[in-house]
């Protein structure tokens, strides 16, 4: 990672007992009882403000535990933490979701699938999986006899865990009611359309003014991380794909360079422009479904159909060159499966040709519409300060004025010699959401504009061995996906199949985000907000 000898030294000078590893991108490891000390120190201190991933862990006999990777937005600085509990039967860890808003899911997530407990976290429920399932999957002594297949009808937990540390070194549980009986709760979901997928709602009303969300996620929880714990690492590939499926391309390319990176390939600049046009034509894809499906949601079906017609396009040049229209499978282990189809370039540069003029149908039937403006500008209003302690990067962060972009933060493939702009507004508002997509397509058409003419010969596919064992260490990766940013982290222990693998979702913080913004607006406008947040449902189940 980005880590500097001045930080290092800063941080062993607050916390002596921190043990830096220089295995992989390295870490400093930190006795759990000194955690909470040094964490507060770099979010209070050195202003280490973003929470990028916070990954569970079983570590054998070292103990439960997490990885934590943060960021110093101004500075750009980034560090890799680690806190384990040697204790298995009863781990915890002290919450940190005061300093990070967005460790308030990733804990229970933690929670959910390793059973570590999290001193001071104020509901920790499960996330993912069901109320009544017995034991933790992704440790490693985990049981899988013990959850049978269960066809009843989930009960779920009115009761909100929370655990308190006393004096004398025990726990004690506390639990604390979701909702009062006088409150008026309805669901929204999970077979509600303007979900976007299989997720629920449990929001609180008074009138039609929203007082509360609860969340509810997991309904299509594939468990695909504990399965790449038993595949070789080409045969994780595929399961990127099924994330997001409306950023496969994307997903797929921050996989590959994780592991390029362990391996210590450097693919060839054809590689990295190819990566870099079709990951820009995968964005302009995603975001014209965004666009089209928050028109559908608020009735708008003139600009669907345009949508879905201009998609098409981008639609038929991916399947020449890739086979496949949504689950491409393209990018590999140090390259690409196949070279650009012959007509590629040809019909690449038509179809930004044809883009260019249809954006203004966009935004003379939509954009500028008097009913759409009066439901989108001014609501679901989000801080730039809650955008970043929330981890919701992406059109959403960059819509709250956080400059979050990973092309422009931490350049890869083409994206340092390019000439773009990042599309920020400051407004936070669903008007500002839906206008970074709409201005990020033109910035993704000069994009392709300034690599489509130059692609240079070489080779598409470099040298792999057909066995791939990464070093021992752990890496992380992370690219700019249609969401945000799509991050990749792997601990190996130099096996042919990785130890730990786990998926920084992009749309996990654009759900927890959501009690945030919709308290104190009108339930209808909650069709509105879910729809400019553009989460991907697989995408945060995984």
């Amino acid at each position: 990672m980005d880590n500097n000898i001045d930080i290092k030294k800063r941080i062993m000078a607050i916390e002596p007992s921190a043990e830096w590893s220089d295995a992989g991108d390295g870490m400093f490891k930190v006795p759990a009882n000194a955690f909470r000390k040094l964490a507060e120190y770099l979010r209070n201190e050195e202003g280490f403000d973003f929470l990028r991933s916070l990954t569970g862990m079983d570590w054998g006999e070292d103990g439960l535990g997490c990885v934590y990777h943060i960021e110093n937005t101004a500075t750009g600085e980034n560090i890799v933490l680690s806190a384990a509990d040697r204790n298995r039967d009863n781990a915890a860890l002290p919450s940190v979701c005061d300093l990070w808003k967005g460790a308030n899911f990733n804990e229970r997530e933690a929670y959910d699938f390793f059973g570590i407990k999290f001193i001071g976290h104020p509901d920790l429920r499960r996330l993912f999986l069901r109320d009544d399932w017995k034991g933790h999957p992704m440790r490693k002594d985990y049981d899988m006899s013990l959850n049978p297949l269960n066809m009843q009808n989930e009960v779920s937990d009115d009761d909100a865990p929370s655990y308190e540390m006393t004096g004398d070194g025990s726990y004690i549980l506390k639990r604390h009611p979701l909702f009062e009986e006088e409150e008026y709760v309805i669901n929204i979901g999970p077979q509600h359309p303007a979900t976007h997928g299989v997720l629920r709602f449990q929001v609180s009303l008074e009138g039609e003014t929203i007082k509360k969300i609860d969340a509810h996620c997991g309904y299509i929880h594939r468990g695909i991380e504990k399965l790449c714990e038993s595949s070789t690492y080409p045969q994780t590939l595929g399961f990127t794909d099924r994330l997001d499926y409306l950023g496969a391309m994307q997903n797929r390319h921050a996989l590959c360079m994780c592991i390029e990176k362990a391996l210590g390939i450097e693919v060839s600049e054809r590689i990295q422009y190819i990566r870099t046009i079709m990951d820009e034509l995968q964005r302009i894809d995603s975001h014209l479904l965004f666009i089209s499906c928050l028109c559908q949601d608020m009735g708008a079906l003139t600009v669907f159909f345009f949508g879905f017609r201009d998609r098409e396009k981008v639609l038929d040049i991916l399947e020449q060159t890739t086979g496949g229209r949504l689950i491409q499978t393209y990018n590999t282990i140090g390259g690409v499966q196949a070279d650009i189809h012959p007509d590629f370039v040809k019909k690449v540069k038509d179809f930004i040709k044809y883009m260019r003029p249809k954006m203004n149908e966009y935004n003379e039937i939509f954009t500028g519409n008097v009913i759409a403006r009066q439901r989108l500008v001014g609501t679901g209003v989000l801080s730039r300060e809650d955008a970043i302690s929330l981890g919701t990067t992406g059109g959403t962060g960059r819509a709250s004025g956080w400059a979050c972009d990973i092309r422009k933060r931490h350049p890869y493939a083409m994206y340092g010699k390019v000439d773009f702009k990042e599309i920020t507004f400051d407004e936070g508002d669903c008007f500002a959401r839906y206008m970074v997509r709409v201005k990020e397509i033109e910035q993704s058409l000069n994009i392709i504009e300034q690599l489509v003419d130059n692609i240079p010969e070489g080779e598409y596919q470099m040298k792999v061995k057909p066995l791939i064992k990464l070093p021992v260490g752990s890496w992380y990766s992370a690219v700019e996906g249609s969401r945000g940013e799509f991050g990749v982290f792997i601990e190996s222990r130099g096996d042919k199949f990785p130890y730990r693998m786990k998926f920084r979702s992009t749309g996990l913080p654009l759900v927890a985000c959501v009690d945030t913004i919709a308290r104190n607006v009108k339930i209808a406008d909650l069709i509105a907000i879910g729809g400019t947040l553009d989460y991907v449902i697989p995408d945060i189940d995984r």
